[in-house]
């Protein structure tokens, strides 16, 4: 898991976990960007609201890229829009 701290928050162990379970990738990275925004709108103080998820599962191949964001965003579930502000999604398919 690649984080910008260095100890990964509960929010992205749970990022990290669901979108393991859901999608088995070959390449996950969940990057905490919420330094970048803190002050703004939908910085909650708890220095996780806004991340970047790149990811690269076979379960992508052949599958459009609105419907890839809507699978990462199902596999995590109330995460974006509830406990995270801002969701950033980077998904290929191995190869892309």
């Amino acid at each position: 898991m690649s984080q910008n701290a260095a100890t990964p928050g509960p929010i992205a162990r749970e990022i990290h976990d669901l979108l393991t379970a859901a999608l088995s990738p070959t390449h996950l990275e969940v990057i905490n960007d919420s330094a970048h925004h803190a002050g703004h709108m939908g910085d909650d103080g708890t220095g996780e609201s806004h991340f970047t998820v790149r990811i690269e599962s076979a379960d992508f191949a052949g599958v459009s890229r609105v419907m890839r964001q809507r699978m990462v965003n199902q596999a995590l579930g109330d995460l974006p829009g509830q406990r995270v502000h801002a969701l950033a999604i980077r998904a290929t398919a191995p190869g892309e």
